[in-house]
């Protein structure tokens, strides 16, 4: 696969992806799924701003959002040279468009972690402005990822002899995410659904 394909991929994703982030953030205050933008049922878009990493972890202390963000700049790094030696070793077509697929996902949250504090104002209390006069919500480095998608399939009890939560309710599938998380996660499938292919034996 030639390494443009490759870039076209990552570049559509980035495209789709901010241009979804962006919208949001510019048309809507924070929106969870008491109050969602759109309510299809098992499908709803929200506004929510994810101040760590996958599934909201975060590292504490002033100083856990900076290591969080250059861990990710470092890891982008590594899945960047990662393309671009499955491109020069000539693999296999499907381990290429997967790694397009997570750099792309992984470079799409990077953005929002080192730009939006900077060039969005806060979304609580008002609709976002973007470049405000009196400066973003936060500082470099210190963005806070914007997720939207929300697929509630369906709602269940525990039984009541599992440990802890027994009994409780639960909502499955009960993460919020974005484009770029999608990328990451289909790039990800693909790699085992498909690993033979992408990594043969010699």
């Amino acid at each position: 696969m030639k390494l443009y394909k490759a870039i076209l991929i990552i570049a559509l994703v980035l495209i789709v992806d901010q241009a979804s982030k962006v919208y949001i953030k510019l048309n809507y205050m924070l929106r969870d799924s008491r109050n969602p933008i759109v309510d299809w049922d098992k499908f709803q878009l929200l506004f929510y701003e994810n101040p760590g990493a996958a599934w909201g972890f975060e590292l504490p202390g002033d100083y856990g959002k900076m290591v969080l963000t250059i861990f990710r700049l470092f890891a982008i790094c590594g899945i960047g040279y990662w393309l671009w030696k499955s491109v020069k070793n000539h693999s296999h077509k499907i381990l290429t468009v997967c790694i397009a697929l997570i750099f792309a996902g992984a470079l799409g949250n990077i953005i929002d972690s080192v730009f939006y504090g900077v060039i969005f104002s806060g979304s609580t209390t008002s609709v976002a402005t973007l470049f405000p006069a009196n400066g973003g919500y936060g500082t470099w480095f210190h963005g806070e990822v914007v997720d939207m998608l929300y697929f509630p399939l369906f709602n269940g009890t525990w039984p009541q002899w599992v440990p802890s939560v027994g009994g409780q309710t639960f909502t499955f599938f009960n993460a919020v995410f974005n484009i770029a998380d999608s990328a990451i996660s289909v790039g990800v499938i693909l790699l085992i659904l498909f690993s033979k292919r992408a990594f043969p034996e010699k």
